[in-house]
This record gives C-alpha cells, structure tokens and sequence, in this order.
C-alpha cells in the first residue's frame, strides 16, 4: 500500500487554498484587469516546458526529462555524436518519442545553456 508523502496533505490544501483566493480576487477584477492578468501569467509560464523539469534535488538542477533522471544535456550530447532519436529511445527504455521531442524542444530554447552543461559535464 503506498502512504502519501508527509505533509501532502497540508501541501494540498494550502494551494487549495491559494487557488480559492486567486479565484475569488479575480472575480473582483475588471476586465482590463484580467487581461494584464493573463498576459503576465503567459509571460511567466513562456520558458514553462512541458516535460523537462529542473529540481535542485535531481542532478544539481540541470533540466531532465519528467519522472527520470536523463538530464537534457546528455541527450543533446548524444545527438550530437550521432546517436539518432530511434537509438535513444532503444538506450532509454524509459523515454517516449515525446519526451525527446520536449527534450529538443527545451534544446533550442536554451542551446547555450546546454552547451555550457555538456561542456562543464564533459571536462569531469
């Protein structure tokens, strides 16, 4: 049988709570209001990529792939040696060919800072 986590509970809540007072601040709110509303959370949610993760408890925070712990960089780095999308999901029994297509997504997006992760990982 699987527990929940400690404190899951109290974490439901209180963002349970936060989205109550988010819903009932917006109902207060003009129009106009709404819509700068919307555009600041778009702006916020813009480097949002479904898929890729980066928790400063999984590999040093360096983006990876959902429910794994395949950082980004390393699959950019083995495309870039050569290794086709078929290959990595043969070597990643784990990956779907959406996750790749995520994880080259995030790639585009952040090619310098994934440049930096394979050359720092790289150098080790």
């Amino acid at each position: 049988m699987n527990l929940p986590e400690p404190g899951a509970a109290s974490r439901f809540n209180n963002a349970m709570s936060a989205l109550e007072a988010a819903e009932q601040l917006l109902a207060k709110l003009s129009r106009a209001e709404k819509v700068q509303l919307l555009q600041r959370a778009a702006r916020d949610l813009g480097d949002a990529f479904p898929g890729i993760e980066s928790r400063p408890d999984v590999c040093g925070g360096d983006p990876c792939i959902v429910r794994t712990r395949i950082p980004v960089w390393v699959l950019e780095q083995a495309r870039r040696l050569g290794t086709s999308d078929a290959e990595l999901l043969r070597a990643y029994p784990t990956l779907r060919a959406e996750d790749l297509a995520n994880a080259w997504a995030y790639v585009r997006s952040h090619s310098d800072e994934i440049s930096r992760q394979i050359e720092v990982n790289e150098a080790d």
